[in-house]
């Protein structure tokens, strides 16, 4: 037989052990998402925003809920935010990991990436959203002429005014005009400009709907009134789809924070508002009025149910009034961990859109 020279031997020597270990480490990783991220530490980014349509996030860090939950692999940095679309490009740059976020913020995100980057976990909160208008205005036609005023042009409360609006007969533009000029501007804005006149309304979450009846306007529509049960998202829980598959053990803790956050908001709801009015204190530098958030907790409910339903109808009222193009909007939903979640605790489970 004929002899290999050295140098042969030895490449051919090395080769074997680098394919040994490459294989060793396809072995060891596979193509089973379930297994990676399992163990090491891990830094987890979470987003939410300090106000109380997001009471389960401000909840879950304030009272140490989501780090317990997360355990002492795992790292939580959390960020706050003003807005979803600025949220949506943290998480689209790499630099969120998860966050707590509007419906219409989720579909863009969802569209925009043709559905590959973000998946929905859990829900979080439901309702907390009105048109208070001036006392003076006690009908929908006579809405007409008025300013009506919403957070941002697209979001999910202006979707609502316009679609409503539409419904009733009263047609609106994206540039202001129309039979009632919406404006868009920031909340604590409108607080002003509705005490200054320079507006008749606005379509608001709370606690904006509660500081603009205290200063002096009415309710005209409780968007409870306008959806099946009166229930219809208006925070959920959305991930990474990158992250979801590296660390699906840590969004599991995750989506376990909150869970358990959202049953602290809903078995003590003093303790929950004192948490939320002093963590808002430590971001914004101001405790929010403890009066203000009790006024405004009862049109909020916290429910771990996405509702996907008002998400998806929310969707179709988009493009009614055209703000958007439809959306398939099948894979933006992973309700696995969250049922596991609920199955383990007893409670009843979340159907799977």
């Amino acid at each position: 037989m004929r002899r290999l020279p050295l140098r042969r031997l030895v490449t051919l020597a090395t080769l074997a052990v680098v394919g040994a270990a490459t294989l060793g480490t396809t072995a060891a990783c596979g193509d089973d998402s379930d297994a990676a991220g399992d163990s090491g530490p891990v830094t987890l980014r979470l987003g939410y925003f300090p106000n109380l349509t997001h009471a389960p996030a401000v909840v879950g860090v304030e009272k140490g809920i989501f780090k317990e939950k997360l355990g002492g692999d795992v790292t939580l940095e959390t960020k706050t935010f003003n807005a979803g679309p600025a949220a949506i490009e943290a998480v689209f740059s790499g630099a969120l990991d998860a966050t707590y976020i509007g419906p219409n913020p989720t579909v863009n995100a969802f569209s925009k990436s043709k559905g590959e980057a973000v998946r929905v976990v859990s829900g979080a909160a439901s309702g907390g959203v009105a048109l208070v208008v001036k006392p003076g205005i006690t009908s929908v036609e006579q809405l007409r002429g008025k300013k009506i005023a919403t957070p941002q042009l697209g979001n999910t409360q202006d979707v609502a005014l316009r679609y409503w609006l539409k419904e009733k007969g009263l047609a609106t533009t994206k540039e202001g005009g129309g039979d009632v000029k919406i404006v868009p501007q920031e909340n604590a804005q409108t607080v002003e400009t509705f005490g200054s006149g320079a507006i008749d309304g606005a379509w608001v979450p709370e606690p904006f709907v509660s500081r603009l009846v205290n200063a002096g306007g009415k309710v005209l529509v409780d968007e409870r009134d306008l959806w099946p049960d009166k229930k219809f998202v208006i925070t959920n829980l959305l991930v990474s789809t990158k992250f979801l598959k590296a660390h699906p053990d840590v969004v599991k803790k995750l989506v376990e924070g909150q869970v358990a956050a959202n049953e602290f908001v809903n078995t003590k709801p003093d303790e929950a508002q004192q948490a939320v009015s002093e963590h808002i204190g430590k971001i914004t530098g101001k405790p929010l009025d403890i009066k203000l958030i009790k006024q405004a907790w009862p049109t909020l409910e916290f429910t771990n149910d996405p509702i996907a339903a008002s998400l998806k109808a929310g969707l179709d009222h988009a493009v009614a009034v055209g703000l958007t193009q439809p959306v398939d909007l099948n894979g933006l939903y992973d309700l696995k961990y969250l049922n596991e979640v609920l199955k383990a605790e007893g409670k009843p489970e979340v159907t799977q859109p």
